[in-house]
C-alpha cells in the first residue's frame, strides 16, 4: 500500500513538474514577426485564453483556463489590444494580461489646432470618437485649479506626440494633455507670467495669438514683444487669427478676411475690443508659450508679413508699418 501511494504521489509530483514546464515554456504558434491580439471589454477568462490559443499565442489553452481557475485568478486579466512578437510562456502571456501591458499607437497633435481641430486629428488617427472627444474637451473639471476661468481647454491640450491604447477613452486623453502641458510649462510658470503682468491664463492666451501669427521660431519672442509693447499703451491688438476665431466660434467660418469682418461683434475680435481676448484661441506650443512670457527688449508696435518670404516685417512707427503695408499689397496685387 506505501508503494501504490509513493506511485501515485510521484505520478501527481511528475505531472505537476510537466505541467509547471508546460505553462513556462516558451511559444509562437503565429506566421510572420508578430500577432495583434484584441481582447474585447466584457470577454471571460476562458474566452481570451482560447483567443490567444487562435491566435497562436497560446499552446495549450486547457492549461491556462486550469492555472486560472486553480488560482482564482481569472477577474484580474484586462482586455485590450496586445501586440506578440516572441515566444512567450503561458504564464508570461497571463502577466502581461494583469498588468495591462497593452499595445501603444501614436497620433501626433500639430501646434496651433483649436480644440475642434485637435479631436478631428485624434479621432482621425483611430482613438476615440470625435463628437466624445470634443465633450471632453469642454469639461473643465480636470483644470480648475489651474484656471478656474476656464470654459474649456481651449489652450491647454498641448500639441506633442502621444501613445495611446485603442481604447483609451476621451477623458483619459484630455487628462493626459493636460498633464503634458503642466510638465512643459513647469511649476513657475505662472510666476513668470506675473513677472511680465499677465495671469496664467493671459500667458497662455496670448501664447496663442503668437502660435497663430508666426511659424517661424525665432520670430516668436519678437511678436510678443509687439504684442506686450501695445497693450502697455492700451492699443489694440488687431490680430487677424482672433477674428477667424470669433467668427468659427459663431458658427460663421471663414478662409479669407475682408474688411466686413474685421466689424463682427465679439469679445474675441482684437480690432473691436482693447486688451486681451477672454481666452485662448488655439493650442499653442512650448516655443509660443515660452515667448508670451519672455518678450526681447523692443519698441516695436507693428508687423505685416514679407512679401514672398516667410515671416514678417516689424515697425517701430505707424508711418514705417504703413510703407510695409504697401509692399505687402503691391506683392499680393502682383502674384495674382
Amino acid at each position: 500500500m506505501v508503494a501504490g501511494f509513493f506511485l501515485v504521489a510521484l505520478a501527481a509530483g511528475g505531472l505537476a513538474a510537466w505541467s509547471f514546464n508546460q505553462l513556462h515554456r516558451p511559444y509562437s504558434g503565429w506566421t510572420g514577426d508578430g500577432v495583434d491580439v484584441v481582447l474585447q471589454p466584457g470577454m471571460s477568462a476562458r474566452r481570451m485564453i482560447e483567443r490567444l490559443a487562435e491566435a497562436g499565442v497560446v499552446e495549450r489553452p486547457w492549461m491556462g483556463r486550469a492555472y486560472l481557475s486553480l488560482t482564482r485568478s481569472g477577474s484580474g486579466l484586462q482586455a485590450g489590444e496586445y501586440r506578440f512578437d516572441e515566444p512567450a510562456g503561458t504564464l508570461d502571456v497571463l502577466d502581461r494580461l494583469r498588468r495591462g501591458d497593452v499595445l501603444l499607437h501614436e497620433v501626433t497633435v500639430p501646434e496651433g489646432l483649436d480644440l475642434d481641430q485637435v479631436a478631428a486629428v485624434i479621432a482621425a488617427a483611430g482613438f476615440a470618437d470625435e463628437q466624445a472627444l470634443r465633450r471632453a474637451f469642454v469639461d473643465t473639471e480636470g483644470i480648475r485649479e489651474l484656471d478656474p476661468e476656464a470654459d474649456g481647454l481651449e489652450g491647454y491640450l498641448f500639441p506633442d506626440t502621444y501613445r495611446f491604447s485603442r481604447d483609451a477613452d476621451a477623458g483619459r486623453i484630455a487628462g493626459r494633455m493636460i498633464e503634458q502641458f503642466q510638465r512643459t510649462v513647469g511649476a513657475d510658470y505662472t510666476e513668470r507670467a506675473k513677472a511680465v503682468g499677465l495671469s496664467l491664463r493671459e500667458a497662455v492666451t496670448l501664447a496663442s495669438l503668437i502660435e497663430e501669427e508666426t511659424s517661424v521660431p525665432d520670430e516668436r519672442r519678437r511678436i510678443s514683444a509687439v504684442f506686450h509693447n501695445r497693450l502697455e499703451r492700451r492699443m489694440l491688438l488687431q490680430c487677424d487669427p482672433t477674428v477667424l476665431y470669433a467668427l468659427k466660434r459663431d458658427g460663421r467660418p471663414v478662409a479669407k478676411l475682408y474688411s466686413k469682418h474685421l466689424r463682427f461683434d465679439s469679445e474675441y475680435n482684437t480690432y473691436r475690443y482693447p486688451g486681451l481676448p477672454p481666452g485662448p484661441i488655439a493650442n499653442p506650443g512650448k516655443g509660443s508659450l515660452e515667448a508670451a512670457v519672455d518678450p526681447i527688449e523692443s519698441r516695436e508696435l507693428y508687423f505685416v508679413a514679407l512679401p514672398g518670404r516667410t515671416g514678417h516685417a516689424f515697425s517701430e512707427t505707424l508711418e514705417q508699418h504703413n510703407r510695409a503695408v504697401t509692399r505687402w499689397r503691391a506683392y499680393l496685387r502682383s502674384s495674382r
